[in-house]
């Protein structure tokens, strides 16, 4: 494993992960984006995983977003921007070719290569797995302004509880009384995984509302290349599907990929079956 700090185009840093052949040339690696409050050291796991199934001669790269891990805070006009300048960043210190997007890295990632159409930055290929983009309303966000509003009240606990059933409409939890599911949230909060979400909880806030609060149109991603692959977990809340199949619709020779056994962490976990299909897509 290799790491490096980054210089960001606004005098910040990037925390870099690389793993399997670190000097892999460009059209052999692969970077990852991840989701939200999430670091790259989740992530190690599935980097190795992918890295041995890719085989000899390929890098996976991971680097911390903002605010989280040993890269810098969100700058004062943090915004999706920054994020996409973020991927031209790594892009270009690494010279890879190849960007796979999780959950709200998902949404950074198809929203930079929209950018980068036509460029010296267009990737070789782009998969995203459970993409977090609120397509046409398929993301109901009613819930982000009491998140919010836990989050500044610094009532951590509710806010889980606010997170919990906001991103996860479909499950047990969520039809939970909100008071209630707050004091579970402070029990299980202790948990290494919980813990660190509490942490970035700040952080959360203005990542999700650059991810969700604008509603946009599936036709608006056409643009993207081919090489597009979308990938939903079959156990993954419904809105991933929906909007994995939306933009597939939209996007002329995409690919689109449901795993039955999977669910939404599926990717930081390593699921066996998923890192496979991921290294088979990359290899082409």
């Amino acid at each position: 494993m290799k790491e490096q700090a980054v210089p960001t185009h606004d005098g910040g840093t990037l925390a870099l992960y690389s793993y399997g052949t670190v000097d892999a040339p460009g059209e052999r690696r692969v970077v990852v984006i991840g989701g939200a409050f999430l670091t790259a050291l989740i992530y190690r796991p599935f980097s190795m995983a992918l890295a041995d199934g890719l085989g000899p001669g390929w890098a996976v790269d991971v680097y911390d977003r903002r605010g989280r891990g040993k890269s810098t805070e969100q700058p004062a006009d943090y915004s999706m921007a920054t994020e996409i300048e973020d991927v031209r960043t790594v892009m270009d210190a690494t010279g890879a070719r190849n960007i796979l997007g999780h959950s709200l890295g998902g949404s950074v990632a198809l929203n930079a290569v929209q950018e980068f159409v036509g460029t010296a930055h267009e990737p070789d290929r782009l998969a995203v797995y459970d993409a977090a983009v609120n397509i046409d309303g398929s993301i109901d966000t009613s819930w982000l302004d009491g998140f919010e509003d836990a989050v500044n009240a610094g009532k951590l606990g509710h806010a889980m509880a606010q997170l919990k059933k906001g991103m996860q409409p479909d499950t047990a939890l969520s039809k939970v009384p909100e008071p209630v599911l707050a004091g579970l949230m402070a029990l299980v909060s202790r948990t290494k995984v919980n813990r660190m979400a509490r942490e970035l909880m700040p952080t959360g806030v203005g990542e999700l509302r650059a991810a969700y609060d604008e509603v946009e149109r599936a036709r608006d991603f056409a643009v993207l290349p081919a090489n597009t692959h979308f990938m939903a977990g079959g156990k993954s809340p419904h809105y991933y599907k929906v909007t994995a199949r939306r933009l597939h619709s939209a996007v002329p020779g995409s690919t689109f990929e449901l795993s039955p056994k999977c669910f939404h962490g599926s990717v930081p976990a390593a699921v066996k079956e998923l890192v496979a299909d991921i290294a088979e897509y990359f290899k082409g």
